[in-house]
């Protein structure tokens, strides 16, 4: 049989078995769009080889430990090990983010703060960290766009083509996380602390 012919699922199949040029068959014919789903979000060539690397380990220890299930969708399940990764690796370098609520305000102000106080500086960090803990709970799919657009500056255009959704639905889902994270701070009186959200 040859290769073309083979799917992604018969792959796996072989590779199971012991085959290992099935596994560097289905590396060849998905790393350029593993690598370039990285690659948009991280933007950054050597980070997405490494990340690149990491997906296809993680991927090799699923199959090997046989908990890979997801048969027929090889592509949807490592491109989400990628995806998912390479959010991490944001998550992990504690980048502070920029909201902005739909009336344009800023959830933070990010003027430097060697200009403030102790005292502003610890209530603005304090707040940093309650942020990412109310983003850690929103649906996935909110949360997704929200740290995509604002924690690493990609367009909607970019969310669209990476989650594999149109870009309405970025949107509305861009929209519907700040609903979410405004009344999330609304409940907790954050919301018009003028130390956080300057006029």
């Amino acid at each position: 049989m040859r290769k073309y012919e083979v799917s992604d699922s018969q792959l796996i199949s072989l590779y199971k078995n012991g085959n290992e040029d099935a596994f560097a068959e289905l590396v060849s014919r998905h790393k350029n769009k593993i690598f370039t789903t990285i690659f948009m979000i991280v933007k950054d060539h050597d980070l997405a080889q490494d990340l690149l690397q990491e997906t296809y380990v993680k991927v090799v220890n699923t199959v090997k430990s046989g908990r890979y299930n997801e048969e027929g969708k090889f592509l949807p399940w490592v491109s989400r090990i990628a995806h998912n990764l390479a959010i991490d690796h944001f998550r992990k370098a504690k980048r502070y983010p920029t909201i902005v609520m739909e009336d344009g305000s800023n959830v933070f102000n990010s003027l430097e703060f060697s200009e403030e106080s102790i005292e502003d500086r610890q209530i603005k960090e304090d707040t940093h960290a309650l942020l990412r803990e109310l983003i850690k709970e929103l649906p996935d799919s909110q949360r997704e766009v929200l740290m995509m657009r604002h924690y690493m500056q990609m367009s909607f255009q970019e969310i669209a083509e990476v989650t594999d959704v149109s870009i309405n639905t970025a949107l509305g889902r861009m929209r519907y996380a700040l609903i979410n994270l405004r009344k999330k701070m609304d409940k907790m009186n954050v919301a018009y602390d003028k130390n956080i959200y300057p006029e």
